[in-house]
């Protein structure tokens, strides 16, 4: 029998920095991150730069660019200086973790030493997944909350109804030919 050696593949990291305003710069940030890579033995992905924007909100070029690349599954590990570097805003922290976590992507915050990839890291996955889970029943109990209180005060929710004029025209246009999409430009309806 020949014993076959499981040759362990490089991590591909990708590589995210941000600061608040021009004056300042991501230098420092990039080469500790360069160098930890490094010594982990992984490989630099690409990085993403966001020179001159807040992190209230997830309205910045490099942050989407790197989304979008985590969507389509081309790195294996996001790696951040610290955790305020990717997001100002916990709901969009933890939205995006959730994100990552779900798309199989291990996430590192360098400064934090938070490291997914670990036991320890794995549970803090755990619970940021249960507080996004948490959220997302907080703001739909609240929608339907605020339906309940507006049917309570007779105010009509959801499209105006269609007048039987308009019904009309709408079945002697089909019987015409023309398209549910034709009929509704002509009609102004959906």
């Amino acid at each position: 029998f020949i014993k076959i050696k499981k040759v362990k593949q490089k991590k591909s990291v990708a590589v995210y920095a941000r600061v608040s305003t021009d004056k300042q710069k991501v230098d420092m940030q990039l080469a500790e991150l360069r160098d930890y890579v490094h010594r982990a033995g992984w490989k630099i992905y690409r990085e993403f730069v966001d020179e001159g924007y807040t992190g209230k909100n997830t309205a910045r070029p490099a942050f989407k660019e790197m989304i979008d690349e985590a969507r389509r599954r081309k790195f294996d590990v996001l790696l951040v200086w610290k955790l305020d570097r990717l997001s100002r805003s916990l709901k969009d922290l933890i939205s995006t973790l959730d994100e990552l976590g779900h798309l199989g992507i291990d996430f590192i915050s360098y400064d934090n030493k938070i490291d997914t990839s670990s036991p320890t890291g794995k549970l803090v996955f755990q619970i940021i997944g249960a507080v996004a889970e948490f959220e997302r029943d907080i703001i739909s109990e609240r929608v339907k909350a605020g339906l309940r209180n507006a049917r309570r005060k007779g105010k009509r929710l959801g499209r105006p109804p269609v007048s039987p004029m308009v019904i009309e025209k709408s079945k002697k246009l089909r019987k015409k030919g023309l398209s549910y999409r034709k009929i509704g430009k002509r009609l102004g309806i959906s």
